[in-house]
C-alpha cells in the first residue's frame, strides 16, 4: 500500500491488479496483499489498473488503501501494462484481481527476485489446481498445448505460459516494449523474456476457484487462438523455417527419384504426376524459406525480434551477388533444358509426343527456371531490406 512507503525507503514491490469490474473480489484481493506487506515489513505499494469499471471498483480500491491508475485502451494486457508503467516498486508482481491466487503469500516470489531473477513465473501444474478451479479443457488441452508449443519454439523454461500470477523486475519489462494489449500480453512477456535471455524463475502456486458470480472474461477458443497466432508470428522458424526446408527437401528427393524413370513401391507407380506435386513442393519451399529470411531481417532491423546469429551468419553468405550467380545458373540450366524439349518437339513436326518423356523433361527444367528466377528477385528483395537509413 501506498502508506507502506515512506521517504526514508525506497518501494521495493508494486503489486498491480489489472481490473474491469471486480466489486466482489477486489477488496480480498487487496487486503491480502496488504497483509502481506505489512506481515512482512515490506515497502511496498497495491496499483488497481482500472480498464473502465463501472460497478464501483474504483471506490473499493480506494477505501482499502490502494492507489488507482485509469487505463482508458481496453484489453488485461493493456491494463496491466498501464500499471507497471504506473508503478513504483523495483518490483512488480502481477495477479488477476479474482482472488484466485493468495496475494497473502508472495514470499518465494520476493525471494527470486532479490536473488537476481529478471522474471518468476507461477506454475499452477506443480502447485496444485483446486477442483473447479480451472476449465477441463484449459487445464488437459489448452494450457499444455501452448505451453508446449511455447517451449518447443523458444526453448523457453517456463512451464506454466499462462499463469496469471508473476514477479518480475520493473525496468527489466519495461524494456522488452511489451506490445500486446489483449490476454496474449502473458504470452509475449514469456518469449521476449526469453528470446532476450532474461534470468527467469519458476515457483509452484495454488490455482483457487475464483470469488466472482459471473463469467470471467477469458474467451477459451477466441484467446487460444490469439495466443497461438503470436507464437507462430514471433517464431519466423517454425512458421516459415522448418516448413520450407522440409517441402524443398522432400520435393527434391522425389524429382531426383523419378526424373529417370518411375518408380514403385509395393503395387504403387509413382510417375510423372508425382513429380509435377514434387516441383510444387520445392517452389513452395523455397518461397517459404525466403519468407523467413525477408522476416528475420525485417524483424531485426524495426526491433521486434532480436538478431538470430544463423540467420546472419547464412545472409552474410548469400549476399545480392552470390543470389545473382546462383538464380542465373539455375535460370540458364532451366532455359537449355525448355530449350531442348522445343527442339525434340520440332523434330517431330510439333506433333503429338510422349507425355512421360516429356514431361520428365519439362518439369524439372521449369522448376529450375522459376527457383532461379525466385532467388534472383529475393535476392535484390533482400537488399532492400539491408539498405541502412540515416
Amino acid at each position: 500500500m501506498n502508506n507502506t512507503v515512506t521517504e526514508a525507503h525506497q518501494c521495493e514491490l508494486s503489486i498491480v491488479l489489472p481490473c474491469l469490474n471486480e466489486a466482489e473480489t477486489l477488496a480480498i484481493c487487496i487486503d491480502k496483499a496488504a497483509s502481506f506487506l505489512s506481515r512482512n515489513n515490506i515497502s511496498g505499494e497495491i496499483i488497481v489498473a482500472d480498464n473502465g469499471s463501472n460497478d464501483g471498483s474504483q471506490a473499493i480500491a480506494v477505501e482499502h488503501g490502494a492507489r488507482v491508475v485509469d487505463v482508458p485502451v481496453r484489453g488485461y494486457g493493456a491494463a496491466l501494462m498501464g500499471g507497471i508503467k504506473a508503478a513504483e516498486g523495483e518490483y512488480v508482481v502481477m495477479a488477476d484481481a479474482d482472488d484466485s491466487y493468495d496475494l497473502s503469500g508472495l514470499t518465494t516470489f520476493l525471494s527470486k527476485l532479490r536473488e537476481g531473477y529478471d522474471l518468476v513465473m507461477g506454475n499452477r501444474f506443480r502447485g496444485g489446481i483446486k477442483r473447479g478451479a480451472m476449465p477441463f479443457l484449459n487445464r488437459y488441452l489448452g494450457n499444455p498445448v501452448l505451453t508446449g508449443i511455447g517451449k518447443l519454439f523458444f526453448t523457453s523454461p517456463v512451464g506454466d505460459f499462462h499463469c496469471g500470477i508473476r514477479g518480475f523486475r520493473r525496468d527489466a519489462i519495461i524494456k522488452l516494449d511489451l506490445q500486446t494489449s489483449g490476454m496474449e500480453f502473458a504470452t509475449e512477456m514469456i518469449v521476449k523474456a526469453t528470446l532476450n535471455k532474461l534470468r527467469i524463475a519458476e515457483v509452484p502456486t495454488t490455482l483457487s476457484p475464483d470469488g466472482r458470480s459471473r463469467p470471467p472474461h477469458l474467451k477459451p477458443w477466441r484467446d487460444g487462438w490469439r495466443h497461438l497466432r503470436f507464437l507462430l508470428i514471433y517464431s519466423p522458424r517454425w512458421l516459415f523455417l522448418y516448413p520450407g526446408i522440409a517441402l524443398t527437401s522432400i520435393g527434391l528427393a522425389a524429382m531426383c527419384a523419378l526424373v529417370t524413370g518411375p518408380k514403385s513401391i509395393s503395387h504403387v507407380t509413382f510417375d510423372i504426376h508425382t513429380m509435377l506435386y514434387a516441383a510444387v513442393a520445392i517452389i513452395l519451399g523455397l518461397q517459404s524459406v525466403f519468407f523467413a529470411l525477408y522476416t528475420n531481417v525485417f524483424a531485426a532491423r524495426v526491433k521486434f525480434l532480436p538478431i538470430d546469429k544463423r540467420v546472419a551468419s547464412f545472409l552474410s553468405f548469400l549476399t545480392l551477388e552470390r543470389s545473382l550467380i546462383i538464380g542465373g545458373v539455375l535460370s540458364f540450366v532451366g532455359i537449355a533444358g525448355s530449350v531442348y524439349a522445343f527442339v525434340f518437339w520440332s523434330e517431330s513436326s510439333f506433333g503429338p509426343l510422349v507425355p512421360t518423356f516429356m514431361m520428365r523433361l519439362t518439369i524439372p527444367s521449369l522448376t529450375l527456371l522459376s527457383a532461379g528466377i525466385q532467388i534472383i528477385f529475393s535476392g535484390f528483395f533482400l537488399s532492400i531490406l539491408r539498405v541502412e537509413s540515416r
